[in-house]
């Protein structure tokens, strides 16, 4: 599956969040994002990402996700081939990521607001995104589809931007790791 997608440095973060509210109540959590590489750096290099991610509730729930994204079939928004299954297990999972040859690169946290509805016939999840290490607020908005079916995804996606008010110059292709990153001076 693809995961289409489109990303805002947004300008206005609580008028999107009114918005965002008329569509259902948000799901306040915390990623606790752990990404992976070689030592040459060669899934950055090949625009993949490996990430081991735990999502904390308010309640102090728990789950883990181990991520891969291939690289971004679409350029203009970076939407990538998405593979992820729940992990038990975090620090075992870690482990024999490592035993794979895939160390820790960067790890970093972050504050989410997740709105999940459904538009034009779409599962859309809108994630209103802070990360201490980076000015401003984000909105990630996306869907899951077949690579055939990318472009009317992202048009769909296009039109829920609009009706939160969110401009073309508010989009963003930002990647979190490369600007916490730049904030570590790595």
């Amino acid at each position: 599956m693809i995961e289409a997608e489109y990303k805002a440095r947004l300008s206005d973060p609580e008028a999107v969040r009114e918005r965002l509210r008329s569509f259902g109540a948000a799901e306040e959590v915390r990623y606790q994002d752990a990404y992976f590489d070689t030592a040459d750096r060669a899934l950055n290099e090949a625009d993949c990402e490996l990430r081991l991610r735990t999502i904390t509730a308010v309640g102090g729930e728990q789950q883990h996700l181990l991520t891969f994204k291939d690289a971004a079939v679409e350029e203009s928004t970076r939407s990538k081939p998405e593979y992820e299954t729940h992990v038990s297990d975090r620090k075992a999972m870690a482990d024999i990521v490592a035993r794979l040859g895939y160390g820790p690169f960067i790890a970093f946290t972050k504050q989410c607001e997740n709105f999940r509805f459904n538009w034009a016939g779409r599962d859309i999840v809108a994630t209103v995104v802070t990360v201490p290490e980076i000015d401003g607020t984000f909105l990630e908005l996306e869907t899951q589809v077949e690579e055939d079916g990318i472009s009317d995804a992202l048009r769909d996606l296009r039109s829920v931007l609009a009706e939160l008010g969110v401009s073309l110059d508010e989009l963003t292709t930002e990647v979190y790791t490369n600007a916490v990153a730049e904030s570590r001076g790595l």
